[in-house]
């Protein structure tokens, strides 16, 4: 009989939005229109998501912050926690978003570029407000994973694993785990690497990359995943939240009605 988890198990719709537009693509690359951000959010609200993360995926590349008016108006839609990441690099820019209506913040190129930002916010905000979010493909670096950054384009040699151990250590409060090579396949999420990122790490992590199957959610789970992130199946209607609970309950997964 599959035991039941007495955490509740949370499911998180992402918004990658570049241009005010929710944008995927596979890989990163080829990206097409998934809609405008502030009727989504609503949608995914109303539809049962248990947080919402929204990513300005172009901020970095552009050298920008993230546009604090999508933000602040995708806040006034939903009544869920919202994680919002891009452009990050300082602390006015934490303070700004979570002015604009964020819950938690999620940083990445700008962590590997200064890691003492990672000290500074947490120090600042505390370690509840913080998101690593670690954008990872399998490379030359001794656990097989290597880190990327600016939305995937830019390798960096970096060892996942050690990053992870780092940037915990340095105050992060949770892990968004990225699979670079399963970004919009639909494949499956990464279940190696979540295994091993969950080996040596002991806050919350978030699998994303790869949902394109009621069974990959619940896979994900398995290898030690606290939460699934998904997009592409719910932006293009493959599947519902609605669907993705009911059957993690039936695979005695606990999570929020």
């Amino acid at each position: 009989m599959t035991p039941t988890f007495s955490l509740a198990r949370r499911i998180i719709p992402c918004l990658d939005v570049a241009g005010g537009r929710v944008v995927k693509g596979v890989n990163f690359q080829n990206l097409v229109d998934a809609g405008d951000p502030v009727e989504l959010a609503k949608l995914y609200g109303e539809a049962g998501a248990d947080e919402l993360t929204f990513l300005d995926i172009s901020a970095s590349v552009e050298e920008r912050s993230t546009t604090l008016e999508v933000v602040s108006k995708t806040a006034e839609q939903v009544f869920i926690p919202l994680t919002v990441g891009g452009g990050i690099r300082e602390i006015s820019d934490v303070n700004a978003l979570l002015r604009a209506g964020a819950d938690k913040v999620s940083i990445n190129t700008s962590a590997i570029a200064r890691p003492e930002l990672i000290n500074e916010i947490a120090d600042r905000f505390g370690n509840q407000v913080l998101v690593i979010s670690i954008d990872a493909r399998r490379g030359e670096t001794p656990s097989g994973f290597e880190v990327t950054t600016h939305g995937g384009r830019k390798g960096t040699g970096i060892d996942a694993l050690g990053w992870a151990q780092e940037a915990t250590s340095r105050g992060a409060g949770e892990i968004l785990l990225n699979s670079m090579d399963a970004d919009g396949t639909k494949s499956g999420y990464d279940i190696a690497m979540l295994e091993a990122i969950r080996q040596v790490s002991q806050v919350p992590l978030i699998a994303s990359g790869g949902a394109g199957e009621l069974a990959d959610f619940a896979k994900a789970l398995e290898a030690g995943a606290d939460a699934v992130l998904a997009a592409s199946v719910f932006h293009f209607g493959t599947l519902t939240i609605g669907e993705v609970k009911s059957y993690l309950a039936t695979q005695g997964y606990s999570v929020r009605r």
